[in-house]
């Protein structure tokens, strides 16, 4: 089995829909991933995701500033 690059923390792509999250945790072969701003988390394969581009992780930013600005 091969461990993921992909930290807490980090963005990443998951590949069968497109959604740009956050990486939560991940255990085995499994990635726990969130919405930037919040929102549920879904689990992806590790095999299923590729690193954000700098363009993804621009769009994740500007998507969890907007929800943050939308607090009370």
């Amino acid at each position: 089995m091969h461990a993921t690059p992909f930290a807490p923390g980090a963005y990443a792509v998951d590949t069968r829909t497109g959604r740009v999250g956050r990486v939560s945790t991940r255990a085995g072969g499994t990635v726990l991933l969130r919405l930037p701003g919040g929102g549920p988390p879904w689990e992806c394969p590790a095999a299923d995701l590729r690193p954000a581009t700098a363009a993804d992780r621009l769009r994740a930013r500007v998507t969890e500033l907007n929800w943050r600005s939308r607090l009370p």
